[in-house]
């Protein structure tokens, strides 16, 4: 480990300003607007994988934006590992709200902020850095070794899952490993061993053929807003318990064991409470604990809802249509598509009267779940432990990364979770960053990793 520690060493500088190079580029995958810059993205790394000693490497063109493929197969008794990530990005809005520029690389307090530094671009780095620093110290690698990076995450990843259906053999591996999650604190590491499902929806309610004089109409014709609360308000009862019908026939309930696991993490609510500026932390299902509900409980939220005059001052009219955003997350042997239906089934049924319902169904993804006792997840742990001097813990994760579950279920090969990022570096959010005590030793992990596998 002290000769990958020296190379990382002499080549920090320069593995940061690469980092800046990439980080600079806007490749926001939901406009059209940075297509070329998507393009762009694509070709850096392309170009880097190649410089690293990457064979075969490809830019293989989609409905949407690319897919960069590489490999380095010349390990015959040793395991295949398939790397993924993303290079694209989430848009940067509210631009206000920075203190740099988004694609600005800037780093201060041990840390680089960017848009990307953490999601995904700076922890997908990783992995081609620590490939590049196998290389130079050992002149090979340990393991065969594919990279498969998209850009399209950051919108569901539409093309991805027939890529990944109709190229098998191409990208057949013992063990995909992903970097697009994070570490439980400072110094110490997690493995996401549990990634929560994910389905959206939204609908239309309508009564009139238009808006209608409030003077006029007001107290004899029903109100479209009104008829929105009336029909949201089914959707969970006083306990904070979804309302819907057979939401809950697949859950499965914790052990005692797993939700023993789970308070032994620790959760400090006072500490949460304060950083929010809440009072208290009573959303969801009231008969479990916070961390259940948020890791391993199923969710239906209204993630938007609007209807009727929205402008500045006073509009007297009595609106004819209202509309509301539903997203879903969902727990282990949960089905997105069956949920989808039955929350359709329940807006259509439970519509109040003088109303039309259309429903919308939008974007879906299954829930993922590993065991932790699996050899892959115990050489990751035994990795983090040699490089961090700590073990990690396992955790469940509340977010969702559907095509983790794709390559679980396309490629029949175990997914690893190792994250290197922290809580609170603003993924998604103004001044997003990544702390750069994890850059060097997150390359170290991995390779580690690496190593630890082909024993």
């Amino acid at each position: 480990m002290s000769q990958l520690s020296d190379t990382l060493s002499n080549n920090h500088d320069k593995n940061i300003e690469e980092l800046k190079e990439l980080l600079r580029i806007p490749s926001i995958s939901s406009s059209s607007e940075h297509k070329e810059d998507i393009q762009k993205a694509a070709s850096w790394i392309a170009g880097k994988l190649k410089n690293i000693g990457m064979e075969h490497v490809e830019i293989i063109e989609t409905k949407g934006h690319p897919i960069i493929y590489a490999d380095w197969i010349h390990q015959e008794n040793a395991p295949t590992v398939l790397v993924y990530g993303h290079y694209d990005v989430q848009p940067v809005d509210p631009i206000e709200l920075w203190k740099t520029p988004p694609f600005e690389p800037d780093v201060r307090d041990e840390k680089i902020f960017a848009r990307g530094a953490t999601d995904d671009k700076g922890q997908m780095f990783l992995h081609i850095k620590a490939v590049e620093t196998l290389m130079e110290s050992e002149g090979k690698l340990p393991v065969n070794i594919k990279f498969c990076i998209e850009g399209e995450e950051e919108i569901g990843s539409p093309n991805l899952p027939a890529f990944l259906n109709e190229n098998k053999e191409k990208l057949s591996c013992d063990v995909v490993l992903i970097s697009d999650t994070d570490m439980w604190d400072k110094g110490v590491p997690a493995i996401t061993c549990s990634l929560r499902g994910l389905c959206a929806l939204e609908f239309t309610l309508k009564t009139a053929n238009s808006d209608l004089h409030s003077g006029m109409f007001g107290g004899g014709v029903q109100n479209a807003n009104h008829l929105l609360v009336q029909l949201l308000s089914t959707l969970h009862d006083s306990n904070g318990k979804v309302n819907v019908d057979h939401f809950y026939d697949d859950v499965q309930e914790l052990t005692d064991l797993e939700k023993q696991q789970i308070e032994e993490l620790g959760f400090d609510e006072e500490k949460l409470k304060q950083s929010l500026g809440l009072t208290d932390l009573t959303g969801g299902e009231q008969n479990y604990p916070y961390r259940e509900r948020t890791s391993s409980r199923p969710t239906l939220e209204i993630n938007g809802m609007w209807g009727g005059f929205q402008g500045e001052g006073t509009k007297t009219v009595i609106p004819n249509e209202a509309h509301a955003k539903i997203t879903c997350r969902l727990v282990n042997n949960q089905n997105p598509k069956k949920i989808q239906e039955s929350l359709k089934k329940h807006l259509e049924e439970h519509a109040p009267k003088g109303c039309t319902v259309k429903v919308t169904l939008q974007d879906t993804g299954y829930p993922f779940l590993t065991p932790i006792d699996s050899p892959m997840i115990q050489k990751a742990a035994e990795a983090y432990q040699n490089v961090y001097g700590n073990p990690p813990v396992y955790k469940r994760e509340g977010g969702s990364i559907p095509i983790v579950t794709d390559f679980n279920q396309s490629l029949n090969a175990p997914v690893v979770l190792m994250g290197f990022g922290l809580p609170g570096e603003n993924l998604h959010a103004p001044n997003e960053h990544f702390h750069l005590e994890n850059f060097d030793m997150g390359i170290l992990t991995i390779c580690t990793f690496l190593e630890l596998i082909h024993q």
